[in-house]
C-alpha cells in the first residue's frame, strides 16, 4: 500500500517557487511556472504537479536544454493572430504570456490566435483554456510533445501525446473544461504508476513485436529508446476507433507545428544524431474567442450548464451511481483537497528532500 504525506499547497507552490529561482528563473516567472504546476495538484492531475518538477523542468534546466530566462518574441503579428518564438524558456510562462494575446485580441475583435514555437513544456493544457473562460471566452489549447504514439497499424513512436483542450464558461461552480491527450494513457500517468509501483493496464504501451507491455518502468524506458509506443485514443488498430485518436493527434501536431513553422514528429525526441541530450523545441497553439460577439455571455453560460445538467442526470448504467462532464472530477478534486494539500508519495518526498539539501533551503519544514 502506497505511503502518503501531505503538505500545504500554498508551502509546496512557494517551495518550487524558491527552487526554480536557485537555478536561474527570474522571480516573477518562478512564480508563474509554481502556480501552473500547484494548480495540476489541486486538479487532481497528479501526473503533471510536484511529480514532475524535478524530471521534467529543474533537470532539463541544468542539463542545458531549457533556458531558465524566457525570452518572448513576436516574430510576426496581426489584429486577431500571432506568432511567437518562445527561444526555448519556460513553457508556462511562454503559454501564459499567449493566452493572454489571445484572449487580448479577442476582446478587441471578437477571436484571437497565437501560434508558438521554440517552447518547452508547458504543464497542464487545462490551465491556459481556464484561463479564458475565466475571462468569459471559450479557450481552445494543444501541443506537441516528444514522440510516443504510434499511428494506427503501425508500432513506431511518432507522434506526441498531444492533448486538444476545450475549456467553455457554465454557470455552475466549474467550467467545462476538457484536458486530456490524445493517446490512450500518457507520460505523466505511466511515470506516475511508476512511482506508486503499479502496473499498468494492457492496451496502453505496445512493443517492436506487437505485445502489450504493463510493466511501467519498462514502457518508460521503450518510449525514450524507441521500442515501445503509446496507442492513440480508441486503442490499436481500427475496431476500437484507434484511428481517431491518431487523427486528432495529427491535427494538433500541425497546428503546433506548420502555422509557426517550427519543429515535428521526431525532430521532438530531445537527442541529437549522437545521442546528446538538446532542447526539445516544442509548439503550442492558443485561441480564444470572445463568447458576446456571438451571444449575452450569461445566455451561453446557462445554455451550455443546462446541456451538462441533463447528461448527468440522464439514465444511469446499471452499477453505476453517477455520470461526470468534463472538469467535473477535477473541480471534486480540489473540494477534496483544499483542506488536506498536495499528496506525496515516498519517491516524491526523497525528491523534495534532496532538492532542500541541495539548495540549501533549511527555512522550509515538511511534515515528512
Amino acid at each position: 500500500m502506497v505511503q502518503l504525506t501531505y503538505e500545504s499547497f500554498d508551502k509546496m507552490e512557494a517551495f518550487m517557487k524558491d527552487v526554480f529561482i536557485k537555478v536561474g528563473v527570474p522571480p516573477e516567472d518562478a512564480a508563474v511556472c509554481a502556480e501552473i504546476l500547484i494548480e495540476s495538484d489541486k486538479r487532481g492531475i497528479d501526473s503533471h504537479g510536484v511529480g514532475r518538477f524535478k524530471p521534467i523542468y529543474i533537470d532539463r534546466i541544468k542539463d542545458g536544454i531549457q533556458n531558465p530566462r524566457t525570452h518572448f518574441e513576436v516574430v510576426r503579428e496581426g489584429p486577431t493572430t500571432a506568432v511567437v518564438d518562445g527561444h526555448d524558456g519556460m513553457g508556462q510562462v511562454i503559454g501564459k504570456r499567449s493566452m493572454q494575446m489571445a484572449i487580448d485580441k479577442a476582446k478587441k475583435y471578437g477571436m484571437g490566435m497565437v501560434a508558438v514555437r521554440n517552447s518547452t513544456h508547458y504543464g497542464i493544457a487545462g490551465y491556459y483554456a481556464t484561463m479564458a473562460t475565466q475571462a468569459g471566452m471559450i479557450g481552445i489549447t494543444g501541443t506537441n510533445a516528444r514522440p510516443s504514439i504510434a499511428p494506427t497499424f503501425g508500432i513506431e513512436n511518432m507522434l506526441g501525446t498531444n492533448p486538444l483542450t476545450v475549456g467553455m464558461p457554465t454557470d455552475e461552480d466549474f467550467p467545462f473544461v476538457l484536458d486530456c491527450a490524445t493517446s490512450v494513457s500518457q507520460r505523466g500517468k505511466i511515470e506516475h504508476y511508476n512511482r506508486i509501483n503499479k502496473t499498468m493496464p494492457q492496451g496502453w504501451v505496445v512493443n517492436r513485436d506487437g505485445s502489450s507491455e504493463t510493466n511501467p518502468a519498462k514502457a518508460l524506458e521503450g518510449l525514450t529508446a524507441g521500442t515501445s509506443a503509446l496507442a492513440p485514443l480508441g486503442g490499436l488498430g481500427d475496431e476500437t476507433a484507434g484511428y481517431k485518436g491518431y487523427g486528432y493527434a495529427t491535427v494538433v501536431e500541425i497546428l503546433s507545428a506548420a502555422l509557426q513553422q517550427g519543429q515535428f514528429l521526431k525532430a521532438l525526441n530531445g537527442f541529437d544524431p549522437s545521442g546528446k541530450k538538446v532542447p526539445y523545441h516544442l509548439g503550442h497553439f492558443f485561441i480564444a474567442i470572445d463568447i458576446a460577439a456571438f451571444v449575452e455571455p450569461e445566455q451561453f453560460k446557462k445554455t451550455t450548464g443546462d446541456i451538462l445538467r441533463e447528461l448527468r442526470a440522464s439514465e444511469k448504467m446499471p452499477g453505476q451511481d453517477r455520470i461526470y462532464t468534463a472538469g467535473e472530477k477535477e473541480y471534486l478534486a480540489w473540494l477534496s483537497r483544499k483542506d488536506t494539500g498536495v499528496p506525496l508519495n515516498e519517491s516524491l518526498k526523497k525528491t523534495i528532500k534532496a532538492l532542500k539539501e541541495e539548495y540549501h533551503m533549511d527555512s522550509y519544514e515538511f511534515n515528512f
